[in-house]
């Protein structure tokens, strides 16, 4: 499998200006409204190619947006990955080590490996603790529609529903299946817990047009718990569509390959084949069986595809 050079309509800037946190972790930013209210807490680059949270970060930031209620917290988490962007290798910038977004388990942060990313999420722990809510920024290798993903509990379905865009919502019933993301983290993880945990999938990584939603999702998701006023231009949410994942598939050899090129939301027949794994077949496991972020490299111990049905 290759990928293409994608366009690179929005590229990192110098955040410099942000190292100084004021909660006494660099690139963490609290702001309390004095008000009760919930905690908030915007995070970025999990990811450190996936621009666009970092610009809706920003634009926090850069018009010093301060909560009516309750208490907002900013976070650029993988910076190191982030410093390591190279515009002839715009996807190796991902992570230095480790997927910062598969760790968040007391199994890696409480292990004794080492590596930025873990560094990186044991620094950033009491600062996923301390929210009540967690809007977790994302975006695709590949140009598709934009959707939400989080655990299946009715309370985060709430939250993205009434928002209404992405329209698109990715649903984990059982968890993501390839390791522990961070809106899975403590209790956000569990049916008894009280607060939203959900990630927001905008679009290709580069493109403006995953910015410019990631930073209207960022304002609805405040909106939505109070901390700031709804728009009044906001749109009326389109018809949406949900998704179970069933199955992931992780990458066991580098002779993996897709039976044909893909992209995402590609359907296959139940039994058809989907992908070879080394010795191993990837079969659909249900008719309508929708395809979630194919794998565009081959990078043995990275995903190689989310397989869903529509609900």
């Amino acid at each position: 499998m290759t990928q293409s050079p994608p366009a690179l309509e929005v590229l990192p800037r110098d955040l410099s200006a942000y190292r100084q946190g004021n909660v006494g972790i660099d690139y963490v930013h609290r702001f309390e409204s004095g008000k009760p209210g919930p905690h908030v807490l915007i995070n970025a680059l999990t990811h450190g190619n996936e621009i666009c949270g970092m610009t809706a970060a920003t634009h926090l930031l850069d018009n010093g947006v301060r909560p009516k209620i309750g208490t907002l917290t900013v976070a650029f988490a993988n910076i190191d990955a982030y410093e390591s962007f190279k515009e002839e290798s715009p996807y190796d910038s991902r992570q230095i080590v480790h997927n910062l977004n598969r760790i968040w388990s007391p199994e890696w942060l409480d292990g004794g490996e080492d590596s930025p990313e873990l560094r990186r999420a044991r620094v950033l722990r009491p600062v996923v603790d301390a929210a009540d809510h967690i809007l977790d920024i994302h975006s695709t290798s590949q140009p598709v529609v934009p959707f939400w993903v989080y655990p299946a509990f009715e309370r985060n379905a709430e939250v993205a529903l009434a928002i209404g865009r992405p329209s698109v919502h990715l649903v984990m019933p059982d968890g993501l299946g390839s390791g522990t993301p961070l809106i899975q983290y403590g209790s956000h993880g569990g049916p008894d817990g009280k607060g939203v945990a959900m990630v927001v999938e905008c679009g290709q990584h580069f493109l403006r047009s995953a910015s410019v939603l990631a930073t209207a999702v960022t304002y609805d998701f405040l909106a939505y718990f109070g901390l700031v006023d709804k728009d009044p231009a906001t749109p009326a949410p389109a018809p949406q569509r949900r998704f179970q994942l069933l199955q992931t598939h992780v990458i066991k050899s580098e002779d993996f390959a897709f039976v044909r090129p893909l992209i995402g939301f590609e359907t296959f027949s139940k039994d058809e084949l989907i992908a070879t794994n080394g010795p191993d077949e990837i079969r659909a496991p249900c008719d309508d069986c929708t395809i979630f972020m194919p794998a565009q490299r081959v990078i043995v111990g990275r995903e190689a595809v989310y397989l869903t049905k529509p609900i």
